[in-house]
């Protein structure tokens, strides 16, 4: 008996339902952002108006936080977290942000679960400004488990090279925050083995918060480029910028610190959180360990002369001093 002439589709990839796929998202992204390129092999944007102008790129994912949307069979925030991911780490450069690619790897393509990422990131990009130019649906039987999906994206910017981040700092150079709107992307490798260990489901419902767990750890990431471009058309002149991703507030903050100066900040600053208060409680980890996984309630961090602050306050009501740099060796002093 000869063997069975085996397909694509028999091999689990369906070029057909990928093809729908694509045209759908043609006519999603043109009537979005009046974008008419997807599809092709590349995609691009005029540059107009500027002198010297610097392309500058990002590239991150979501993380394990995608297990729980897995998990709850709800997508469209983590489509969000992957543009304000890349977007706000793009931002920090001086660049403005302009054109958005994704990457979706899964076992078997879902066409209502990458509906709903679509409509994610469809929203995240208007959000930050951006266009959603492209992006790449990788249909991989057998290297993901069923009902398993992973994102990846990709930001491109824009700066006059006399814009670019970060500027020179000082000790005249202060900290100010910007509130998070949760967990953001970050810290959940550990929050979903500990509320494995605690026999806590997604499901469980936290009076002190009002809602579910999964709805906690699901609040989509907040992207700061509105705020940011407020900040720059009225003239403020900022130095420097923090994403408070991985590593937390001394992580992010040192990265951009020179050898002779140390950030001193202030945490009885910090927003009061509920969120956070329940974070402590449930991981039951000392003070020092939060900071370096969690945002604690600080998404984003403005560096700016001491001068500028009554005017970004102005501007960004929500805005709040979060600390200062002096002299001193290079590191991050949270008291």
């Amino acid at each position: 008996m000869k063997d069975k002439k085996l397909t694509y589709r028999d091999a689990g990839v369906d070029q057909e339902k990928a093809q729908e796929l694509t045209e759908f998202i043609k006519e999603k992204v043109k009537k979005a952002f009046g974008f008419d390129q997807i599809g092709g092999f590349a995609a691009g944007l005029p540059l107009e108006g500027f002198k010297r102008p610097r392309l500058l790129a990002t590239a991150d994912g979501v993380g394990t936080k995608l297990l729980v949307a897995q998990a709850v069979n709800v997508h469209r925030p983590v489509g969000i977290d992957l543009v304000a991911m890349n977007v706000n780490d793009l931002i920090t450069t001086g660049a403005r942000p302009l054109m958005f690619f994704d990457y979706v790897a899964t076992g078997k393509l879902e066409p209502e679960v990458f509906k709903e990422l679509l409509e994610g990131m469809i929203k995240g990009c208007k959000e930050a400004g951006v266009v959603l130019a492209g992006g790449e649906t990788a249909e991989m039987p057998d290297f993901y488990p069923p009902g398993r999906y992973d994102l990846a994206g990709f930001c491109v910017g824009v700066a006059e090279e006399e814009e670019l981040l970060p500027k020179e700092l000082d000790e005249r150079t202060l900290l100010v925050g910007l509130p998070s709107s949760g967990l953001h992307s970050n810290g959940f490798s550990l929050i979903r083995k500990v509320l494995r260990q605690k026999g806590l489901s997604y499901q469980h419902f936290l009076p002190e918060l009002g809602k579910r767990v999964w709805e906690v750890l699901l609040e989509p990431t907040r992207i700061y480029a509105k705020e940011v471009k407020k900040l720059k058309e009225a003239g403020v002149k900022l130095k420097a910028m923090a994403h408070v991703t991985g590593g937390g507030i001394p992580e992010n903050v040192r990265r951009l610190l020179p050898e002779n100066l140390r950030a001193r900040v202030y945490k009885e600053a910090l927003p009061e959180s509920e969120l956070f208060n329940w974070v402590r409680e449930l991981t039951g980890l000392p003070d020092e360990e939060l900071f370096k996984t969690f945002n604690m309630g600080v998404g984003f961090i403005l560096f700016v002369d001491e001068s500028e602050l009554g005017r970004v306050k102005e501007l960004l009501p929500e805005a709040f001093e979060l600390g200062r740099l002096e002299k001193g060796k290079r590191a991050v002093v949270i008291e």
